[in-house]
């Protein structure tokens, strides 16, 4: 059986993995919206290509009613479960909830503080009791805040709309997505069924700082500072500041033999800079 990777829900990290790996795989992937090489899913049936796939990756988030791809295909997945190789979900460090600046790691209990992480760690929880039952070769991977091509704070510091939100003692981990796709890889590579990878670089670091250093690569002034307390932000902008901690990502390290592209964010923005020339 040739290698072939299906994907739910080929979004912004997905489609890195794929470009690390299309020489190597059959890359499937759904998507909600119709696209060129993806299926939009749940509205065709996908039991044919599903049932090619000798490695799985969900990166399609939980809602509401639970993980969308449990509630409409547990069953075909327990099915193909004998001749998948990988599987590995996306998930969040948002399920350790805050720890005011302090450090976790995969060990740390979970303690979701928001409605997203509670629904992370329910759908975590589900796919762990699906490979128990089944055998699925399970890897979860807990993504740190993702940034990388379209997806940083330059265009904002352009336009003059980025803000410095100041809260004490507040902290971020980040990831580049091509980190996170090489860190998949790494683990299809060598997999090992029921881990668990937190996926960070090395600098937690206030966002104030993030946007001040994008603001000195582009020798612009700094965006304005503005306290958290009497900001005004949109319910879901403010409780991103309802976590504060620092993420250890020693396993994909040691574990994995990872090898950060982007150790920190000033590695990341510097790369950014430079691609867009």
């Amino acid at each position: 059986m040739e290698k072939t990777l299906f994907i739910f829900g080929f979004g912004y990290s997905a489609r890195a993995l794929a470009r690390l790996l299309r020489d190597e795989f059959i890359i499937i992937g759904t998507s909600r919206e119709a696209g060129d090489g993806v299926i939009q899913w749940p509205d065709t049936d996908i039991s044919v290509p599903l049932s090619r796939a000798t490695h799985l990756l969900i990166s399609a988030g939980p809602d509401t009613d639970g993980d969308p791809v449990l509630r409409q295909v547990r069953d075909e997945i327990a099915q193909i479960a004998p001749q998948l190789q990988w599987v590995g979900y996306l998930s969040t460090t948002g399920v350790y909830g805050d720890h005011q600046g302090g450090w976790v790691d995969e060990e740390t209990p979970l303690a979701p503080s928001t409605k997203r992480g509670h629904q992370r760690v329910e759908a975590e929880a589900a796919w762990q009791e699906l490979a128990v039952e089944t055998g699925l070769p399970l890897h979860i991977f807990r993504l740190a805040g993702i940034y990388g091509p379209g997806r940083g704070p330059f265009a904002k510091v352009r336009r003059g709309t980025a803000r410095r939100i100041i809260k004490k003692n507040q902290v971020f981990s980040r990831i580049h997505v091509d980190d996170i796709a090489q860190v998949l890889a790494a683990s299809i590579a060598a997999p090992n069924p029921g881990r668990i990878y937190n996926v960070c670089d090395d600098l937690a670091a206030p966002p104030e700082d993030v946007l001040a250093h994008a603001a000195d690569l582009l020798g612009v002034p700094h965006p304005p500072a503005e306290d958290f307390e009497t900001a005004e932000m949109t319910p879901m902008a403010r409780s991103f500041y309802a976590e504060s901690k620092r993420v250890r990502n020693d396993r994909i390290k040691g574990e994995l033999s990872v090898k950060l592209l982007y150790p920190t964010y000033r590695d990341g923005l510097a790369a950014l800079l430079k691609a867009e020339g």
